[in-house]
């Protein structure tokens, strides 16, 4: 508790919100432009999202922790399992659910889908209607009033993640739920996730664009090495590309090393921005056999 500008006492607030949707609907791009930087990497592809990711941003009295998480899903191997394992524990535990939905689409049954399995925690939930900068006005206010249909839903806030329209009503909207409570991370800290695992993240993310439907989600990355050069003007990151099967290597690799050297290229301005470094990036394609049903390789790729 600390004392306002009148000797008042204030609370401090802080919560965890999860933040679910479809593939499609913006919701790694909206944490991200809510946080104010990449935490979390962007694919059209479904299950680009593995891990639970925690995206902080600090308010004027509040911290809200973004929990941006794996899609629902029927576990079909080991790492599905451990997926949607994660995505209905988080749901019994945070403070509130962020259901992003998409202002170009009708609400279809993922979206009830989705809003059925998070009411039946009994958390609040609100809908972030996001991509409103791609539809006509006139059509977005059909597209709120359809969204009661979904359940009980504690607020509906028209946003555009791409223009940052309504960010800042998301987030009044979102604090004055959170109860009163501690800072879980310190002020200049914006995510959980370690280098390493930013910077592998940022890797597949260029992988599973330019590989599309062929291998995605079979890909992970695992980075080796990240040191700074003695210099400190450059940092040396060594990282495995892994697949499942020796058919998908010459896909990545690419005809004459033309696929994974563009991948290289894409990463590295990522990673650089990340790191606010120059980079020297060695990539290398290494065969994993059955490694998302392998729990020993999945403990090495953090999943």
């Amino acid at each position: 508790m600390t004392a306002g500008a009148a000797g008042a006492p204030q609370f401090f607030r802080s919560g965890f919100v999860a933040v679910v949707g479809r593939p499609n609907v913006g919701k790694s791009t909206l944490v991200n432009a809510l946080v104010g930087r990449k935490v979390a990497i962007v694919s059209p592809a479904p299950q680009t999202t593995r891990n639970r990711i925690a995206g902080v941003v600090n308010l004027p009295g509040c911290q809200l922790v973004l929990i941006d998480l794996p899609g629902f899903q029927k576990p079909r191997d080991l790492m599905t399992e451990r997926m949607q394992s994660a995505v209905n524990n988080t749901l019994r535990e945070v403070d509130l659910v962020l259901l992003v939905l998409s202002a170009a689409e009708a609400i279809g049954a993922g979206d009830r889908f989705i809003a059925m399995q998070a009411q039946a925690v009994k958390t609040p939930v609100i809908v972030a209607f996001n991509k409103i900068d791609l539809v006509p006005k006139k059509s977005l206010l059909p597209l709120m009033q359809a969204a009661p249909s979904l359940g009980e839903l504690a607020e509906i806030i028209p946003v555009s993640a791409a223009r940052g329209e309504g960010l800042k009503d998301l987030l009044g909207e979102m604090a004055v739920r959170m109860p009163e409570g501690p800072e879980y991370f310190p002020p200049d800290v914006v995510t959980d996730q370690t280098e390493e695992i930013l910077v592998g993240e940022l890797i597949r993310e260029q992988a599973v664009r330019l590989t599309r439907e062929e291998v995605p989600h079979s890909l992970a990355v695992r980075v080796l090495t990240l040191k700074p050069r003695k210099n400190g003007d450059l940092i040396d990151i060594t990282a495995e590309v892994i697949i499942e099967r020796e058919s998908q290597k010459g896909i990545v690799i690419g005809r004459g090393g033309k696929m994974i050297k563009e991948i290289g290229v894409r990463a590295r301005g990522e990673i650089e921005a990340l790191l606010g470094s120059t980079v020297f990036l060695d990539l290398r394609v290494r065969v994993m056999k059955k490694w998302r049903d392998d729990e020993r390789a999945l403990g090495e790729l953090g999943l």
